[in-house]
């Protein structure tokens, strides 16, 4: 199973939300691209990015910090946030992001999602950020009035290379990811799912490697806090 460490920019800093709340957010001293190093000395392949500026423009705000963490450290990243034109995604794999993450743009409008995975083969990750079983989008500020299941029925054989789950009820509160919901997509998802929101202990990651068509974990608040030791982490990555 993959282990993606998560790195939240807003203003070229790490920072974490809980629940996607920008005005419940901690910043931390450790930039974006040092905070990347570390994951890669400790062994890590795989990197989650949100663009929390771009979530909010539009646009690739970030796009020098994910192209420097990519030359110097040849990290496979997928990266998020307010992704909503085929021209930012090509910005993104033409620096050579590995994933991706479309979320809001994609649930607004089903046929970008179908053109965009036709136009970037294997390249394009499903963002699905869930609240009591509905979609949400703009930055969870909306519930789209859609049910996660339903809308995944109908985008399933658009050809999404990847599907990331998030339960914002989880999200950045260390309370354990939605397990049982996040098994419910997996069952009926066409690609490998990826586990977010709401990673508490190393347990939880270990829970994760027992359940079907799982791809990997994020982790995020956890390691910051100090609650999962990135040592102790590193060593559930498969080889």
């Amino acid at each position: 199973m993959k282990i993606f460490p998560a790195i939240d920019i807003k203003d070229k800093k790490c920072v974490r939300l809980i629940k996607g709340d920008f005005n419940n957010k901690t910043e931390y001293e450790i930039s974006p691209i040092d905070q990347a190093g570390k994951y890669r000395d400790h062994g890590f392949k795989n990197l989650h990015i949100v663009d929390l500026d771009g979530a909010l423009t539009g646009k690739t705000v970030n796009l020098d910090i994910i192209k420097e963490i990519i030359n110097k450290f040849d990290l496979k990243i997928e990266i998020g946030g307010g992704i909503r034109n085929l021209e930012s995604i090509t910005k993104y794999t033409d620096v050579g992001v590995e994933k991706v993450i479309l979320g809001s743009a994609a649930i607004k409008d089903k046929n970008f999602l179908k053109e965009a995975c036709e136009k970037f083969p294997n390249k394009i990750a499903l963002g699905l950020d869930a609240k009591d079983g509905y979609l949400s989008v703009s930055g969870w500020k909306e519930n789209s009035n859609q049910l996660t299941l339903d809308y995944l029925k109908e985008v399933n054989e658009f050809g999404a290379s990847r599907l990331i789950y998030t339960d914002i009820n989880r999200d950045g509160m260390k309370q354990s990811p939605n397990f049982s919901e996040t098994e419910k997509v997996a069952e009926i998802s066409n690609c490998p799912v990826i586990i977010s929101g709401g990673v508490s202990s190393i347990d939880d990651v270990k829970k994760a490697k027992g359940l079907k068509n799982i791809e990997g974990i994020i982790v995020g608040k956890a390691i910051y806090d100090g609650d999962i030791k990135l040592d102790e982490l590193a060593k559930e990555i498969d080889a």
